[in-house]
């Protein structure tokens, strides 16, 4: 077995053979315990009213078999849709308020000569290690009469101290002298940032856009806190509504589906809700872990 570095050939010991095996046996066995249980949710929200058997012979039955009943009761509730709307609103807007306020923060940090740098890398790092609690954060979010708005799940949240290091890292990594030779030129701060540092970090922005775009899309806890009424509540929110099926009568009811069984659309629940995350993480996964390992040098 080996291995090509640079153009030069690299005998693998006995020892990177076993290590190489291990990897891979490691990889597929984690694949499988990913790949069952999706499999089993796929094809459970396929599966007919008619169907009679177990779980197992469920998983394999045939395409032609298949019922996308769930799928089309679903996509024709209003309330379903509306949820959706709701979650994409708050991905959409989440990610960018985060980023509005991470890059600048971030690029603040990561310059060298910022009067009290050091008192303020420090200074971020408090609400990182010591959380102020669930009822002050509810306290600021009535007082700022955000309740029973989508601003008080992505707002509350807009920066994140582990985001802002990782970024403050990659930023840092940039040759210094690509900045002072905009600065000598008359460029400020700002423009130093949008022509010099933006157009050098896409690797970092989709990384962390990605890392804020599953943190809102998948938030749970900051609606259930802070929304109450019925026309703004996200997705999470609707599915675990589904999956227990508490106050979900339009979902639970007998007949509310015709041929839909309940199984199936709480299934079919899960793979919509996962469906947007699955679509994007390709066109970001090239930059995800260059974003990632640069971000994290010095940060």
């Amino acid at each position: 077995m080996r291995n090509r570095i640079e153009g030069t050939v690299i005998q693998l010991t006995s020892t990177d053979k076993l290590f190489y095996w291990l990897v891979n046996i490691f990889l597929v066995i984690i694949f499988i315990i990913i790949a069952i249980p999706m499999w089993s949710t796929i094809t459970l929200s396929f599966r007919p009213n008619t169907f009679i058997g177990s779980n197992l012979e469920g998983m394999f039955l045939a395409p032609w078999n298949w019922s996308i009943a769930a799928y089309k009761s679903l996509m024709g509730n209003a309330g379903f849709l509306v949820a959706f709307a709701n979650s994409f609103q708050i991905f959409f807007l989440g990610v960018v308020t985060a980023l509005f306020f991470t890059i600048p923060m971030a690029y603040a940090l990561s310059v060298k000569t910022l009067p009290g740098r050091r008192f303020f890398n420090i200074l971020i790092l408090v609400p990182y290690l010591f959380s102020v609690g669930l009822i002050p954060g509810f306290l600021v979010v009535r007082m700022l009469g955000l309740m029973d708005t989508l601003l008080s799940i992505y707002l509350p949240l807009a920066i994140s101290t582990y985001n802002c290091l990782i970024m403050r890292g990659f930023f840092e990594g940039i040759p210094d002298e690509l900045k002072e030779s905009a600065r000598i030129d008359g460029a400020s701060e700002i423009t130093v940032l949008m022509r010099i540092i933006l157009p050098l970090s896409k690797p970092i922005i989709m990384t962390i856009g990605l890392y804020y775009g599953v943190q809102f899309w998948n938030d749970f806890f900051h609606p259930l806190l802070y929304i109450n009424k019925d026309s703004l509540r996200p997705l999470p929110i609707l599915l675990r509504n589904i999956l227990l099926g508490i106050g979900m009568n339009e979902f639970v009811e007998v007949d509310a589906f015709g041929e839909a069984p309940v199984q199936a659309i709480r299934a079919a629940s899960v793979f919509l809700a996962a469906i947007p995350m699955i679509i994007a993480y390709p066109f970001i996964q090239k930059y995800f872990t260059k974003g990632t390992l640069l971000g994290s040098v010095k940060g």
